[in-house]
């Protein structure tokens, strides 16, 4: 074979892989040839792979097998030839070695046919400015660390409080508490010791750039950061970087926000397990964060960091915002740009803040949101925030049967048994929420998640995204230098994705076009959905692109179940006694800050997250 073909084939066949492809007549062969020849150049000329083997009429039988299809003898003698030529291209593409941040050329777009979306930007309107005189004066620091933005701004504003102080506070508690709680990959000292004198200087002079200017907050290590390593948490990856700024970093520093550290994720964002640790719940440090903004929710929670920039594709907002009691605003799809950001899944990922309160929210998902010129899923909508708004004329609706008390089996096993007590003690705290709701004033309407739309069945699309992602990862073996290697984990799930088809994942899409139509009719009938923040509706709202706000509601008693196996760090240790539980506020595509007035208000009636953890 030609060395100067990277991918086993000479330049010969890599035409004929063209023609098959219906490219034969146009300039585009030349072009990728080139592609793939300089991708040996950059990669040190390692050399070729061994030949593929020769596809067989028995691989044939076996593939059909996995794929769930009948293929006839005569069937399989007249595929061969094209199956060779399908693989020969695969090879070709494979060569180029796409970077992670490269899109496939398709959009995903949650927005229904018909649907027109706001565009006209107002001012902001925030919440009168708190009294902060007890946190200026309080020789406590907790009471300082636990401040919700809101509070720290109106400190730094009005300069009772300066930027470098508090920066300096937090990262000596990143530094005091990360031992046991494991939530810092990299500080950024210098950079944000430099920012936070920069903010100083221009409040100081009148520069005042807005809620954010002077607060410090941490980053999950997935985006961007010119300077410092971005380590995706992944065992292979410790050392990577990148020369430029993920777009939002770009928007917080703009603000005049101070970033003090890259937080933690799970690997490759999966769940709570990254290269160096388990993230820790500050709540019950037997237990892990949860994930994948493991990092992120437990520094809140900690009073660690003023705010946090999480992401989610199937959970990773909600899911360790409710372990740690924080609050979480997943934005609509296609609300915030991803730019410089990891991919793990194009159609799904969405980036979004992990606060103490939904007015912290709120603060920083309108410095974040927004067109770039870059990613081109984000829509030009507004997240106009009004802390004055109008909640009460929403039309506010609820997932009855997600409310209703569970029933056991008469036959049930012992560990079913132990579930419906657990699931018995959590489900009061559902009760309760309604009622307090309809204490303040909310009429709530029973409505159902659509039926028949198999939601779940649809998600595999993520696992064929993300393998696709990191498709060299799995193809090199390197792969198995990433801590998790269960069944549940990345290794696996991408290797099991390889074998789910192109067709497969087409067929997965136009399912979700009609789950879409039907999560739009449910929304045309009202314009919030109260839920717990588990059940079918997490699936169904990631799928959607629908906005949610996750906020604390209340805190296990010391009369709370324990966990089915509460063995340090172990995956089934989850809730207990002094544990958070959640709850969630779902809205139409855009509506974000509507949700997040409804849910501000809820929030300042119940105080639950006023609560925090004692650390040592």
């Amino acid at each position: 074979m030609s060395d100067q073909v990277s991918s086993g084939l000479d330049r010969r066949r890599f035409l004929e892989a063209c023609s098959a492809l219906g490219l034969g007549q146009t300039l585009f062969p030349g072009v990728l040839f080139g592609m793939v020849t300089q991708s040996k150049s950059a990669a040190g000329g390692a050399p070729a792979g061994p030949e593929p083997e020769k596809i067989t009429p028995e691989m044939i039988n076996a593939a059909a097998t996995i794929a769930g299809v009948t293929v006839t003898s005569e069937q399989k003698a007249i595929m061969l030839e094209g199956l060779k030529q399908q693989r020969d291209s695969v090879v070709v593409i494979r060569s180029m070695k796409i970077p992670n941040g490269v899109a496939p050329a398709f959009v995903f777009d949650p927005v229904p046919a018909g649907m027109t979306l706001t565009t006209a930007r107002v001012p902001m309107r925030m919440s009168a400015a708190p009294d902060v005189s007890r946190l200026a004066s309080v020789g406590d620091s907790d009471a300082l660390a636990f401040a919700s933005v809101r509070e720290l701004a109106e400190l730094v504003k009005t300069r009772k409080v300066t930027s470098v102080a508090l920066t300096k506070m937090y990262l000596g508690r990143l530094k005091q508490h990360d031992p046991e709680l494991h939530f810092v990959i990299t500080l950024t000292e210098e950079r944000a010791l430099a920012s936070a004198a920069t903010a100083d200087a221009e409040i100081a002079t009148g520069r005042y750039k807005g809620p954010l200017h002077g607060i410090p907050w941490g980053a999950k290590d997935l985006l961007a950061v010119k300077g410092y390593r971005t380590t995706w948490g992944a065992a292979g990856f410790e050392e990577q970087s990148f020369d430029y700024d993920a777009t939002v970093v770009e928007r917080l520093d703009a603000a005049g926000a101070v970033l003090v550290a890259k937080l933690s994720m799970g690997a490759l964002a999966q769940g709570d397990l990254w290269f160096g640790a388990r993230t820790r719940n500050p709540w019950n440090k037997r237990q892990g964060s949860s994930g994948s903004s493991a990092g992120s929710a437990s520094a809140v929670a900690a009073g660690c960091v003023g705010f946090a920039i999480g992401t989610e594709t199937l959970g990773s907002i909600a899911s360790p915002s409710t372990r740690c009691g924080v609050t979480g605003l997943r934005p609509t799809f296609g609300f915030v740009p991803r730019t410089g950001a990891m991919a793990l899944s194009w159609t799904m990922d969405k980036i979004g803040p992990i606060c103490r309160a939904v007015e912290d929210c709120a603060l920083v998902m309108s410095a974040i949101y927004g067109p770039d010129g870059h990613d081109r899923s984000v829509k030009d909508a507004v997240f106009n925030w009004d802390a004055e708004f109008d909640w009460k004329k929403l039309r506010v609706g609820y997932l009855k049967n997600e409310f209703d008390a569970p029933t056991l089996p008469a036959n049930a096993t012992a560990e079913k048994k132990r579930d419906f007590e657990r699931q018995t003690y959590d489900a009061n705290y559902g009760v309760r929420a309604l009622n307090t709701l309809r204490n303040m004033g909310v009429k709530l309407i029973p409505v159902k998640m659509p039926k028949g739309y198999h939601f779940g069945d649809i998600t595999p699309v993520l696992e064929a995204e993300a393998a696709a992602a990191f498709d060299e990862l799995t193809r090199s073996g390197r792969d198995r230098l990433l801590t998790g290697q269960k069944a549940f984990d990345w290794p696996n799930q991408f290797r099991v994705a390889r074998f789910y088809s192109a067709v497969d994942y087409i067929q997965a899409q136009r399912a979700r076009t009609l789950a879409m139509e039907a999560m739009a009719k449910v929304f045309a009938e009202v314009d919030v959905i109260v839920t717990p923040s588990g059940g079918a509706q997490l699936s169904a709202t990631n799928l959607t692109g629908h906005p949610a706000v996750v906020v604390p509601n209340g805190v296990r008693g010391d009369d709370a179940p324990k966990p089915d196996n509460d063995t340090d760090g172990a995956r089934e240790n989850v809730g207990g006694p002094g544990t958070p539980v959640s709850l969630t506020f779902l809205g139409a595509l855009y509506s974000d800050a509507q949700v997040a007035a409804l849910a501000r208000a809820y929030q300042e009636t119940t105080g639950f997250h006023l609560a925090h953890p004692k650390l040592g």
